[in-house]
């Protein structure tokens, strides 16, 4: 299983690093070098996050629907080609959308579109084979293996980003890109050989079929409906938008907003993911540490209380206009958001049911995207409405974080609310001896 679980992380690792580029260093170039609106650039940026209700069709589908045997490969293999094909093409729509806007505009909807295609088809498919392979015991390890070799690949990416971009030009951002393409490509199909088991047995096909029926009769949107009658499920899906709302909403301002609170260059605000990265690896390890000892909704509520400071601090640094506060503001983001993560993930995959992981994975990676929509534009919103008002750059940048801020707090309300033994009650799942024993620690 240790292969395995390298292997999803090698998925994992790939997707996540077409999103560095896009997110981080294409969205600071667009804002601050073609002094292009922020509002638009979020709307771009989060345009692949209008597909995210797809995930619940695709997980759905592919539980049903194998391809040559296989329910996940294939659609991780097309999401992931997307993915690279949209990295490569993203930044020459940028560069277009600053010379003839409306023909940019068009080229960035079809080439981000591409991208965000891709992210969905691919999450929710790894995701789903993801929770089938570890097992419910090995998901907290294989979240832990996944997100630490993700981090790892977005370190290295936003380093050799910095480093292909130590003279920013066009034509340098172009070349930056296509090297995180391939790399990306290649990762990814490592991560696929062999990973999934082919369905040979006639036994489960046909079990398959007479289950493809029963789903055809019931219909798609009766299914859905069906999960959310749970009303844990319900209450989990508003607590991750709200938390991922707020967790995802700096991705596109933070490095624009160090360029414009510090006067920063590309190479320089390209690094500070690398820094980011270094602290959510070293939360890995004390969430790894912490498992067995601290529940998982402990860890979470450890993990947001700790991104409230963090967004106070890098608000306040730009009020007292102080680097060494930004700083310790993104290195406790950091650390923060790699407990939140890990340890939400984690709860995200005991709430599924057998046999409809990937509808649940679905409906989880729905609420992941709509978040990051939800999030960044509502970002660049604010950034740009409170821009306006103030004619201060750096105000509109404050009150997102403070936002943000806010909103971790309601998450925390939540989180109270929400418990997965309660879950599997609702969903007519009888608990294990060993879920019994973890209803003690569960608070």
């Amino acid at each position: 299983m240790y292969i395995k679980r390298v292997q999803l992380g090698f998925l994992h690792a790939a997707v996540a690093m077409t999103l560095v580029p896009i997110n981080s260093t294409l969205n600071r170039v667009m804002i601050k070098e073609l002094a292009l609106s922020a509002t638009l650039v979020a709307i771009l940026a989060s345009l692949p996050y209008l597909f995210s209700p797809i995930q619940v069709f695709i997980g759905s589908f592919s539980d049903q629907h194998p391809i040559l045997g296989y329910r996940r490969t294939p659609y991780i293999a097309f999401g992931l080609i997307l993915c690279v094909l949209g990295v490569v093409l993203t930044p020459q729509a940028a560069l277009l959308i600053a010379t003839n806007f409306w023909l940019g505009l068009v080229v960035g909807i079809l080439t981000f579109g591409a991208w965000g295609m891709g992210y969905n088809f691919a999450a929710v498919s790894y995701l789903s084979l993801a929770s089938e392979l570890s097992g419910e015991k090995g998901h907290s390890r294989t979240i832990s293996v996944m997100f630490f070799m993700m981090i790892v690949g977005i370190i290295l990416t936003a380093l050799g980003l910095s480093r292909l971009l130590e003279s920013y030009s066009p034509g340098a951002l172009e070349r930056a890109f296509f090297v995180v393409a391939m790399t990306a490509l290649f990762l990814g199909v490592l991560g696929l050989i062999r990973l999934e088991p082919r369905t040979k047995d006639r036994t489960e096909s046909a079990a398959n079929l007479a289950a493809d029926v029963a789903e055809k009769r019931s219909g798609f949107g009766s299914q859905l409906r069906a999960i959310f009658a749970n009303r844990q499920v319900t209450l989990f899906f508003i607590y991750l938008v709200i938390l991922l709302v707020a967790i995802l909403g700096q991705d596109i301002l933070l490095e624009p907003y160090a360029a414009e609170a510090f006067g920063m260059s590309v190479q320089e605000t390209t690094r500070i993911t690398a820094i980011w990265g270094v602290c959510f690896l070293l939360s890995l390890v004390v969430a790894g540490i912490a498992e067995g000892r601290v529940s998982k909704r402990s860890v979470a509520k450890i993990g947001a209380w700790g991104a409230i400071l963090a967004f106070l601090l890098i608000a306040g640094s730009g009020i007292l206009l102080n680097l060494v506060v930004f700083y310790l503001g993104v290195v406790l983001l950091g650390l923060a958001t790699g407990l939140a993560t890990v340890s939400n993930l984690s709860l995200m995959l005991d709430m599924t049911v057998a046999g409809k992981v990937g509808l649940f994975i679905g409906a989880w990676g729905m609420a992941n995207a709509f978040s990051r929509l939800i999030g960044s534009v509502g970002s660049g919103v604010v950034r740009d409405v409170t821009t306006q008002i103030s004619q201060n750059q750096v105000a509109g940048y404050v009150i997102v974080f403070v936002i943000e801020a806010a909103l971790l707090i309601v998450s925390l309300v939540l989180l109270q609310r929400i418990s997965v033994n309660v879950f599997r009650k609702q969903a007519g799942v009888e608990p294990t001896v060993v879920e019994r024993a973890a209803m003690v620690n569960e608070a």
